[in-house]
């Protein structure tokens, strides 16, 4: 799926909540700290890291592509 960025970046946990992989922000952060998010294709730890346009992240077999 794509996702248009409104600004410079998105939060990660926000990110999951917008494209409705999670349900809330709440369950995307948990989503993240249980090791199900990749951005790029590296496991990514940080829930509140800062999506840029042009970036990959995937959780639970689906993948986002970040467009400006």
């Amino acid at each position: 799926m794509e996702f248009k960025l409104n600004g410079d970046h998105v939060p990660l946990c926000d990110l999951l909540k917008l494209t409705g992989i999670a349900d809330s922000g709440g369950q995307g952060k948990a989503l993240v700290a249980a090791g199900e998010v990749t951005v790029d294709g590296r496991p990514e730890a940080r829930k509140t890291a800062k999506i840029r346009a042009g970036q990959r992240v995937a959780c639970q077999g689906r993948t986002i592509l970040v467009t400006a």
